[in-house]
């Protein structure tokens, strides 16, 4: 599809807009025209409070942030304090009122560590991420509108064991032979391995948007995202109010920005295993830029669910700690592993569909890299670090991931 022909402004609902990675796309959607209105229950808020482990960055209430958003820009974003996962009246009502055009689906709870804690923040993430899903989905449907929904999965979906092929984007060619010996080709969806009760919820998300794409023609754009790293983009740097999360907790957090932060503030580079994990990666600014690029890029009514593998390359999370290591003089601590997976593992993911439609990649930089390194520097004070270490473990077998101190290590 050609990018021009689908440009026009557009009302775009952000649902989960005031998380990580849905507040940066909300204020670059706005940034470029279109007509943004945030759907959140402000859930990850709740969340800080009772894991007590605040954003490294300060994060304004949401009243402030869109208030500075106007001042900066002269642009309005509207806000709805719903509960998509349970109050779908209200959610119908509202879609039926402002048509949106497009939604974009961020709302869902959004880390594998803590879909692992407890048997209580299992239940959370299945119920929490299962329903927000299909209710947006029947929403849709409910409401007579032709929406363009757009979602944020995960590579994860594909589990980390190494494929021997490149992971092809949602589909996979297959060839059957019947019972008379012909050979029907056919495709499916590439088969997922969720590796955690987070990831499960996003490949059951598949087989809901398949069904309503066959039976409803619901237009869809499934974005399989890489680990995102990064803090500011473009948008979030113009004030300090507008500030993006800076996850550095060991259910939040994101494996490169803990390491950046880890040796900010003097913190062992704890490293899960021996880092032999072969991760996907995506800067926060590509992915604004990606969400910007299905917005513009829709499937029809008559196109299966549009997949695309939102990431820009893959690394070693060993070779990503001795890169940091090296950065900033950090000390690498390697620690015990508390997922359940296999202790290295190649992979190697196609992600052509994105780089035709324009999108050109941020890769690891240095100066990227040392940004991130100067915002954790400078809110390192409000580092709480006894939250660092990852402790949500996968099985009753797992250790949770801390460092030895140097006394313990003397001693063994």
């Amino acid at each position: 599809m050609n990018l021009e022909s689908n440009q026009s402004n557009k009302k775009i609902f952000v649902l989960g807009g005031d998380g990580f990675c849905g507040w940066p796309t909300s204020l670059h959607l706005s940034n470029v025209g279109h007509d943004v209105v945030i759907i959140d229950n402000l859930s990850r808020r709740n969340i800080d409070n009772e894991l007590e482990a605040e954003s490294l960055t300060p994060i304004q209430p949401m009243g402030t942030r869109l208030k500075a958003w106007e001042e900066k820009t002269g642009k309005q974003i509207g806000f709805y304090n719903i509960d998509i996962a349970e109050d779908y009246e209200t959610f119908l009502k509202v879609m039926q009122e402002e048509k949106p055009d497009a939604v974009v689906h961020f709302a869902e709870q959004r880390s594998a560590p803590y879909s692992m804690k407890s048997p209580k923040h299992k239940r959370y993430t299945v119920n929490n991420n299962l329903n927000a899903t299909h209710n947006v989905l029947c929403a849709i449907v409910d409401s007579g509108l032709d929406i363009h929904l757009v979602h944020l999965g995960t590579m994860g979906v594909y589990g980390y064991g190494t494929a021997g092929m490149k992971i092809p984007e949602g589909y996979l060619d297959v060839e059957v032979q019947t019972d008379t010996g012909e050979r029907v080709q056919q495709q499916v969806l590439y088969p997922t391995n969720p590796g955690s009760v987070y990831h499960m919820t996003k490949s059951q998300d598949q087989l809901l948007f398949q069904y309503y794409n066959k039976n409803d023609n619901v237009r869809i754009t499934d974005l399989h995202q890489g680990i995102v790293w990064g803090t500011n983009t473009e948008e979030t740097k113009m004030d300090d109010r507008l500030i993006n999360r800076f996850d550095y907790d060991g259910d939040y957090g994101t494996v490169l920005n803990r390491f950046l932060m880890q040796a900010a503030v003097g913190y062992p580079i704890t490293v899960h295993g021996t880092g032999g994990q072969t991760r996907a990666f995506i800067h926060i600014q590509d992915t604004v830029r990606c969400v910007e690029l299905a917005i513009a890029n829709a499937p029809t009514r008559e196109e299966q669910v549009m997949i695309f593998n939102q990431m820009t390359e893959t690394h070693r999370v060993n070779d990503l700690a001795k890169l940091v290591s090296k950065l900033t003089g950090g000390e690498i601590a390697y620690v015990s592993n508390p997922r359940k997976e296999a202790p290295e593992n190649d992979l190697h993911v196609k992600n052509d569909l994105f780089i035709s439609k324009g999108l050109n990649p941020t890769t690891l930089d240095e100066g990227l890299l040392q940004e991130v390194t100067e915002v954790a520097g400078k809110y390192a004070g409000r580092a709480d670090h006894s939250k660092i270490p990852a402790t949500s473990t996968w099985t009753k077998e797992q250790q949770p991931g801390i460092p030895e101190t140097k006394e313990e290590s003397s001693v063994n």
